[in-house]
């Protein structure tokens, strides 16, 4: 027997209408909700990585277990106690947002709480007390919900979440370079993606995930798009200036403010873990984070395993347990 159902919201998004890149403004939250809501639960949002969907999430899939499937039979096994589960829409043209505010984008990450945390809130009764788990960019998402807002964000659980930038991102600059070459620049660029036909994979993948993390990280009006780049196209020299930009948004540039370290002492339970295979070398990074996390006396759970990047879902097994604990605790 089930214990957990899919429910849709439908919701109009007055601070997404509008934005820069012609987005839906209409999006659907989804959320896994036990059968029965006999109390008010907890709310942990879950967010997709860079290229995925909430629709993704619970998606049949005949390879491996969808968000909703896990999350049942986590359920039913006694593992997971009750709680709602939200999957926010945050996907843009450039296939991803990383839950941040840009003038370039959008303001997700306010979208988040000021738009759908009060459309739960409405649907159902819950506690107050929210947590965060996301993979890749959705990891770095949870990261920095915690310290954008630690008025809501009680717990979160990172997965391979984005760290370390100089290790992660400078070996896509080559391939946007190359793409705004044969394209003639931004605007041309990012047309032709929008004009295509073709599976948006492949040769477009690098370097649009490139431009939007620089729509992330460097947004900049009177830019092409709003969009500053951190290199030079033509000779792939670095802008210092910008690139300081994107290092600041860098979890490990950021524990090293106040603010920052305040809101993470502040959590029931700040989790992290990576693959000690991944392939975007993150685990360098996190292993960086542990040691400064574990200087500062910041309390902390750190779990490094036998894998890559990809396909790594399963670790949601280990992480929305935890977050569930630790939600009921506070």
């Amino acid at each position: 027997m089930s214990r957990y159902r899919l429910v849709t919201l439908p919701i109009e998004s007055r601070l997404l209408a509008g934005n820069p890149l012609g987005d839906p403004h209409r999006r659907t939250l989804r959320l896994l909700v036990p059968e029965v809501v006999e109390r008010p639960l907890p709310v942990i949002w879950v967010l997709a990585a860079y290229g995925g969907t909430a629709a993704a999430l619970v998606e049949e899939d005949p390879w491996s277990e969808n968000l909703l499937d896990r999350v049942d039979r986590l359920a039913r096994e006694g593992a997971l106690g009750d709680a709602i589960f939200a999957l926010p829409d945050c996907f843009t043209l450039l296939g991803g947002s990383q839950y941040l505010d840009s003038p370039a984008l959008g303001p997700y990450q306010r979208h988040l709480w000021e738009e759908l945390c009060p459309a739960v809130e409405a649907a159902f009764p819950t506690s107050g007390r929210h947590g965060v788990a996301g993979r890749s960019s959705g990891g770095y998402g949870a990261f920095v919900q915690a310290v954008a807002r630690p008025d809501k964000v009680r717990a979160i659980a990172c997965h391979a979440a984005d760290m370390a930038f100089e290790l992660v991102y400078p070996s896509g600059f080559p391939a946007l370079a190359q793409a705004l070459a044969a394209h003639g620049g931004v605007e041309n660029f990012v047309a032709a993606f929008r004009a295509s036909t073709k599976k948006r994979s492949g040769a477009w993948f690098l370097p649009i995930q490139t431009l939007c993390m620089a729509a992330c990280y460097s947004p900049t009006e009177g830019a092409p798009l709003g969009i500053e780049l951190p290199f030079d196209p033509h000779t792939l020299e670095l802008r210092e200036e910008v690139w300081a930009r994107w290092l600041a948004c860098d979890p490990l540039r950021m524990i090293e403010r106040a603010e920052v370290q305040q809101a993470l002492r502040g959590l029931d339970l700040l989790f992290f873990d990576c693959g000690s295979r991944d392939e975007y070398a993150l685990q360098y990074g996190l292993r960086r984070l542990v040691r400064r996390l574990s200087e500062l006396g910041i309390p902390h759970e750190v779990e490094e395993f036998d894998d890559g990047h990809r396909s790594t879902s399963y670790r949601f097994d280990v992480s929305l347990p935890k977050l569930v604990r630790a939600l009921e605790r506070s």
